[in-house]
């Protein structure tokens, strides 16, 4: 259930939340592609990627994983119930530790972390890591920390 920004504040750091699977299909992968104007053959060309790349076939963006943290909030229900809306602040210490082969696709999530939480001018100021795990694989393939400024209702 959704807490407050008061409720927020009063959090302690460590494990928040999870988010429900989200799969990852070539499908989704070929529309990040276009969208992103990235269309580079080791992620849109399963028969090349096969033959060339070294993987069994086409990976996923890894900023496709990333663009799914506001997704992975909602999902874990982590959205403060009095904040109609965030603003992105940043993203720190990204990384992309595993390489994700689609294959015939693979479902992702995120396991959230609290690191800080402070009220700023502008709204509830929050730090959060997230590191997205592909099922059935052992460990993150990309971890983030997220930074965001939740805006009070008015």
């Amino acid at each position: 259930m959704a807490k407050s920004i008061q409720a927020w504040l009063d959090t302690p750091p460590g494990e928040i939340g999870v988010s429900k699977w989200f799969s990852i299909d070539q499908a989704r992968v070929d529309a990040f592609a276009e969208v992103t104007e990235h269309t580079h053959w080791l992620h849109t060309d399963p028969e090349r990627a096969a033959s060339e790349g070294g993987y069994p076939g086409t990976l996923a963006h890894g900023f496709l994983i990333v663009s799914l943290i506001n997704k992975a909030i909602d999902s874990a229900d982590l959205r403060p119930s009095d904040s109609p809306y965030a603003l992105n602040y940043g993203v720190d210490k990204l990384r992309f530790l595993k390489p994700m082969p689609i294959g015939n696709g693979f479902s992702i999530r995120d396991r959230i972390h609290l690191i800080e939480v402070e009220m700023r001018d502008a709204g509830l100021f929050t730090r959060t890591k997230h590191a997205f795990e592909i099922e059935g694989v052992e460990g993150p393939a990309v971890v983030a920390e997220y930074l965001a400024v939740w805006v009070p209702e008015a």
